[in-house]
């Protein structure tokens, strides 16, 4: 598989990623970062001190550190739906 790029990060695997909530509708977790240790088609869990943090993605503007440090902003409205559908669907530019 190719490595996670900006250009391709909506049809990437996400598991393993660092992660930060840059915008969400609940203040209460703007800012919250962790790795991503799962997915599903409506929330993405994050790691954080050792406990997991579940962030619906509908409500949230997620942060993604790629392999090379890299940052991409994605909006979670974007990834919803299951992982193994993104993968088949067409991405506009953004």
């Amino acid at each position: 598989m190719n490595p996670a790029i900006p250009e391709n990060i909506l049809r990437h695997e996400l598991i393993g990623l660092n992660a930060k909530i840059t915008r969400a509708r609940n203040r209460s977790i703007r800012g919250t970062t962790g790795v991503v240790v799962d997915e599903s088609r409506n929330m993405i869990t994050l790691l954080r001190r050792g406990r997991k943090v579940l962030i619906p993605k509908s409500i949230a503007t997620f942060r993604f550190t790629l392999s090379d440090g890299r940052l991409v902003d994605v909006d979670g409205t974007r990834l919803l739906g299951r992982p193994e559908s993104r993968l088949k669907t067409k991405v506009r530019r953004w």
